[in-house]
């Protein structure tokens, strides 16, 4: 069965929706509630909220919060925030609450809060990774920086950023100074894991072939690996000869084929490769994104 493109991005989506909702909720969890890591978030709330209300599991107040804060989205801000990241907050919350039930645990899994540190932060970013890629986030204090920048003149990022850091920097004053520095330090590294990650995630290769026999490059690349191509015309500097640039953006994945054909196509031929993860335009992003 033959997909179409927007086929395949409705399926990629659905897995990268649900596979990294999962993976932020195990992060989350087994990492962040153990070691009291206020890293900013909806989790990074409930954790302190539950701390001072002994009574209520940590599961389930960033279950209640997460209702909270989606109800007063739609009320400030309506649907703007969008169906999926409502779907993702739901289903992290509710998974968080399923592995408290079947796996429940009353310290640490380990006595090294460093190495747990980077698991609580690593594994959330590459869920959120897989959430931004899937056009959705984990919603919670999302939500709140959007109310934030109705409200003031601070954008998103900012608004985000200030309320993360405040959840932070309470860690010292509800726990401990220690446990304080390394929510402190889990936010600093979280800011830029999650670009890194995506990123990684959305590498592709940019093509520069020099060759006198573009055809066969060309048709190469649009049968065989589905993407179009730029050809200009040049001249070499020395010898004063015609020649054609053929300039594409494959997958990296492609790569290695593409280089095999071409080396078999124009053995004379000069390529430059280099790695790129911001394509915008059509077959990539679109330019409103």
């Amino acid at each position: 069965m033959n997909l179409t493109k927007a086929q395949k991005k409705k399926i990629r989506d659905l897995v990268y929706l649900n596979a990294g909702t999962i993976i932020l909720a195990i992060g989350v969890y087994f990492f962040k509630f153990l070691n009291n890591f206020c890293t900013g978030g909806v989790s990074g709330i409930s954790i302190v909220i539950s701390h001072m209300l002994p009574s209520v599991s940590r599961a389930t107040m960033n279950l209640v919060l997460n209702v909270v804060l989606l109800i007063l989205g739609l009320v400030v801000i309506g649907t703007g925030f969008g169906l999926r990241t409502a779907y993702s907050a739901v289903l992290s919350s509710v998974l968080s609450l399923l592995l408290e039930k079947v796996f429940p645990l009353t310290q640490p899994l380990t006595d090294q809060p460093l190495l747990e540190l980077l698991f609580a932060v690593g594994l959330p970013a590459l869920g959120s990774a897989m959430l931004f890629m899937a056009d959705a986030s984990s919603g919670g204090t999302d939500i709140l920086a959007m109310i934030l920048k109705k409200y003031t003149r601070l954008n998103i990022g900012t608004a985000l950023m200030c309320v993360d850091c405040f959840v932070a920097v309470s860690a010292c004053v509800v726990f401990d100074i220690r446990t304080g520095l390394f929510s402190i330090l889990g936010l600093l590294l979280k800011s830029f894991m999650v670009d890194y990650v995506m990123d990684a995630m959305e590498n592709y290769k940019v093509f520069h072939i020099v060759t006198s026999t573009p055809n066969p490059i060309c048709d190469f690349i649009m049968t065989e690996l589905g993407h179009s191509a730029t050809v200009t015309r040049g001249e070499g500097s020395y010898t004063h000869e015609e020649r054609f640039v053929v300039m594409t953006v494959i997958n990296r994945s492609q790569a290695a084929a593409m280089q095999k054909f071409v080396r078999k196509a124009d053995p004379q031929s000069f390529m430059t490769i280099t790695s790129t993860s911001h394509i915008i335009g059509k077959g990539f992003r679109g330019m409103t994104e």
